[in-house]
């Protein structure tokens, strides 16, 4: 089983080279990145666009990652949508998850937020949507062009704690979000700078948020996203 993961996680360093890759495109590529964070505090904080913020958002960089695909074939799995890690990724992080989920329940029980309904459901099957698209962006273009850029050398360590703070800032103003976010962030670096799978950050990414919000938090995404329009 470890020369299994080794095996796995040997492959997914290699792929993400940064052979030709100019420091322009990666630098153009984390401004994307902030501007997109910004638009948060716009659309889903001070317009309360939400829906329509995140739609936008996912087209946007589906249409971009589609254009860079078309230029260079390999640049998907580069980036780290790929399958053949997928499963040893997975049961690399579930220990974590499965810690995480018993936290929020600790939490939820001591502060009185668990709110728990079948709106969960949906928010488990729709959020990894989501969840994909915000680890392509923290973590596979942010920290993924910080540790391969060519004029400026960062160390792994200081690569994962710069995406960190990042992600934890754009979860503005809600202190327990920017706290989860930090240590999930910290955690996701470690493992993506590892292993390179976004689908596996993706999926959990997902899970871990929609039981975040419905324990620890006390809200309920469902009604707050979709119910408002019916």
């Amino acid at each position: 089983m470890v020369v299994r993961f080794k095996k796995y996680f040997k492959t997914s360093r290699d792929l993400n080279s940064g052979q030709g890759v100019e420091d322009k495109v990666r630098l153009l590529e984390i401004l994307g990145v902030a501007a997109t964070g910004l638009g948060k505090f716009v659309f889903m904080d001070y317009l309360n666009w939400r829906l329509q913020y995140v739609c936008v958002a996912i087209l946007a960089w589906s249409i971009y990652v589609f254009y860079r695909y078309k230029k260079n074939k390999n640049v998907i799995k580069d980036w780290g949508f790929r399958l053949d890690n997928f499963v040893p990724t997975l049961r690399l992080m579930m220990p974590f998850a499965i810690f995480s989920v018993i936290t929020f329940f600790v939490v939820g029980l001591l502060q009185g937020s668990i709110n728990l309904t079948w709106h969960i459901i949906p928010i488990l099957i729709s959020y990894p949507i989501w969840g994909s698209i915000q680890q392509f962006l923290t973590i596979g273009l942010l920290a993924g062009n910080l540790s391969n850029m060519k004029r400026v050398k960062l160390k792994r360590a200081s690569v994962i704690i710069i995406t960190a703070i990042f992600f934890s800032i754009v979860h503005f103003p809600s202190i327990w979000l920017m706290i989860g976010t930090f240590i999930l962030a910290l955690y996701y670096g470690f493992i993506y700078l590892k292993s390179k799978n976004l689908y596996a950050l993706g999926l959990l990414h997902g899970w871990l948020g929609a039981f975040f919000y419905y324990t620890v938090l006390n809200q309920d995404p469902f009604s707050e996203i979709f119910l408002k329009y019916f």
